[in-house]
C-alpha cells in the first residue's frame, strides 16, 4: 500500500509513519516544519525515518490548497491517509488562534476535498483529542458523551474536524475514523508535553509547578500503544453493519485512544525522578476550580473494534521516554 501521513515530522506522524515503514508500506510524508517549537527536533524525526528508501518526504502547508493539491496529484493511486498534522496546545491556541484556523480547520477542509478525487482510497485515520470533552463532568470519557462545550480553541477545531470527516464520509462514502488521543507520552515527544518539560526543568534543577501536589489522575497512554491503536484503525475501516441500509449508514466513527487504568500525577513524577536519577523541585499550585480530579477514557469500543489494550505501565514507559531523552540531549 501507499499511505499518506501527514504531520509526518510530528510525534506522533513519525512514529505512525515508522511503524508503517517497518511492515514494509511505502509512506508518503509531508509536513510544513512548524517553528512553533524545535525545528531540529523535527529534522531528527525526519532523518529518522529518511534512512527507509520507502518513505518520501514533502514539504507541505496542508491548508495551502494548490499545493497540497499538486502533492496529491503525484500519488494518484493513494489506498489510506493518517492525518496526524495539527496546531497543538490549549496555551498555544489562545496565544496564535489564526493557525488552528488554517490548520486544523482548513487544513483538514483541503485534506477531505483531495480525498474526493482519490479513486483507490480506502481508509482515512485523522486525529481528534480527548480536550473535545471540554465541560464533560462524567468519567470515564465516553464516545456517546456530548461534545459540544469546548474549553479552548484547540479543542474547538479538534471538534469541527470531526464534523467535517463525518459529512466527507457520507458525501465520499471512503471510510473515515476519529480517534480522540488521551495523554499520550514518549520518546520523540514535544518540548511543550507535560512530560518533557519536567524532564527538562529536573535535569536543569528548575522547579515544576504541579496542581495539588500531583494527587490528580490522568489516562497516560505510551506512545508505542497509540500507535497500535492509529495502525490497527487504518487496517480496519468501519463497514456497514448488517441490517442497516446503505442510504442510512455513514462511514465514519469515533474512537477513544487512551488508557481506562488512570495513574496520577505524583506517580508520574516519581517515575520521571528515578529514571533521570534527581529529584524534582516541586512549586506547588492550588487544582483549577474546573479541572477534575480524576478523567481516563472508556476504550471499550477500541478493545472491540480493533483488540487494542494498552500495555505499557508508567514503570516502563517512562523510563523509554527518559533514555531517549538522555541520548537525543546527550546528557
Amino acid at each position: 500500500m501507499t499511505i499518506l501521513v501527514t504531520g509526518a515530522a510530528g510525534f506522533l506522524g513519525m512514529h505512525v509513519a515508522k511503524r508503517l515503514l517497518q511492515r514494509g508500506e511505502k509512506v508518503v510524508g509531508v509536513d510544513n516544519m512548524d517553528a512553533y517549537y524545535s525545528l531540529e527536533l523535527k529534522e531528527a524525526r525526519l532523518a529518522e525515518l529518511e534512512e527507509d528508501a520507502n518513505f518520501t518526504f514533502h514539504y507541505l502547508d496542508i491548508g495551502d490548497s494548490q499545493a497540497a493539491g499538486a502533492v496529491f496529484a503525484l500519488y494518484p493511486d493513494l489506498e489510506g491517509i493518517v492525518h496526524m498534522a495539527a496546531q497543538v496546545g490549549v496555551g498555544h491556541s489562545l496565544a496564535n488562534p489564526q493557525a488552528f484556523l488554517n490548520t486544523n480547520i482548513s487544513g483538514m477542509f483541503v485534506l477531505l476535498e483531495e480525498c474526493r478525487k482519490l479513486k483507490h482510497l480506502k481508509n482515512v485515520v485523522y486525529g481528534s483529542s480527548s480536550a473535545v470533552y471540554g465541560g464533560n463532568r462524567k468519567v470515564p470519557f465516553s464516545e456517546t458523551d456530548q461534545a459540544n462545550q469546548p474549553r479552548s480553541i484547540y479543542a474547538a477545531s479538534k471538534r469541527a474536524d470531526e464534523l467535517l470527516a463525518a459529512a466527507y464520509a457520507n458525501i465520499t462514502q471512503v471510510p473515515m475514523t476519529g480517534l480522540r488521543l488521551f495523554a499520550v507520552y514518549g520518546p520523540w515527544g514535544r518540548p511543550d508535553m507535560f512530560f518533557y518539560a519536567f524532564a527538562e526543568a529536573i535535569v536543569a534543577k528548575r522547579p515544576i509547578r504541579v496542581y495539588n501536589n500531583g494527587d490528580f489522575r490522568r489516562d497516560f497512554t505510551y506512545v508505542d500503544d497509540a500507535v497500535h491503536a492509529i495502525v490497527a484503525a487504518l487496517d480496519n475501516p468501519i463497514r456497514r453493519p448488517d441490517g442497516i441500509a446503505a442510504d442510512a449508514f455513514i462511514p465514519h466513527q469515533i474512537v477513544n485512544i487512551g488508557n481506562d487504568k488512570s495513574n496520577s500525577l505524583s506517580e508520574f513524577i516519581a517515575e520521571l525522578e528515578k529514571a533521570l536519577g534527581i529529584p524534582a523541585i516541586i512549586e506547588n499550585e492550588p487544582m483549577k476550580k474546573d479541572d477534575l480530579r480524576d478523567t481516563y477514557a472508556d476504550i471499550a469500543l477500541a478493545r472491540r473494534e480493533y483488540g487494542f489494550e494498552p500495555k505499557t505501565p508508567l514503570s516502563e514507559g517512562v523510563p523509554r521516554f527518559v533514555d531517549w531523552f538522555k541520548r537525543f540531549h546527550r546528557l
